[in-house]
């Protein structure tokens, strides 16, 4: 049996005073998308920002490659994001962003430089690498992003909804090439939408939020 890369046990999520959604199971296998579906309120960017360690789960487990991170700091989870906006830093050039976290982890210039470009030579972003942020497409942009996120060999990729800003056939194409990359680093991600058509061209698991989880039956207010 494969193991799961992300795992979710009984998990409650929400803030203080109000419980959103409990009694959530879910496990990610190694180069799978899975997608969860659902409707504005119903939790999926709280279980997200759960997931990363921004929001404090209310209750259960969070576990990453069988090991509970469920308090663990956020940059320790060995859990990357991408957002709706690519958010690259604007004064850094191309492999300056996709290097940034690596010099953090304290690779040398050389080891960051190494990876950073096999990342963006994978995205067809080769010879890419200078320039400046201002000069790339939509799509462009998104493939820096996500190998900005991969390049610290994250366990685990969230998604938010980073391809609804293009168009369909850009969508598409962008789609097949991070499916690709996930099975080829394998990584295990969870991309959260309300776009049935973006969840069904991105993920190989589609999920309903009342798929894992119970809507919370009372409020603590």
């Amino acid at each position: 049996m494969i193991p799961s890369r992300l795992a979710t046990v009984d998990l409650a999520i929400g803030y203080p005073g109000h419980v959103v959604a409990e009694h959530i199971d879910l496990a990610v296998a190694p180069g799978e998308i899975v997608a969860i579906l659902g409707p504005s309120g119903s939790g999926k960017s709280t279980l997200l920002t759960t997931l990363a360690g921004v929001t404090p789960a209310l209750g259960g487990r969070i576990l990453v490659d069988g090991i509970d991170v469920t308090r663990v700091p956020i940059h320790r989870r060995g859990i990357g994001i991408i957002f709706q906006e690519p958010l690259l830093f604007p004064h850094l050039d191309v492999v300056a962003n996709v290097s940034y976290g690596l010099r953090r982890q304290g690779l040398s210039r050389p080891e960051a430089l190494a990876r950073s470009r096999e990342l963006l030579d994978w995205l067809g972003l080769d010879g890419y690498e200078r320039r400046s942020i201002d000069e790339l497409s939509g799509g462009q942009a998104q493939r820096v992003a996500l190998a900005r996120a991969l390049a610290p060999h994250p366990a685990v990729l969230l998604l938010d909804e980073p391809l609804s800003a293009l168009d369909v056939e850009l969508r598409q194409r962008l789609a097949s090439d991070v499916a690709a990359t996930l099975r080829r680093e394998g990584v295990g991600a969870l991309h959260v939408t309300h776009d049935l058509a973006e969840a069904t061209m991105v993920a190989h698991r589609v999920l309903s939020m009342s798929d894992i989880a119970l809507p919370s039956r009372s409020s603590l207010h």
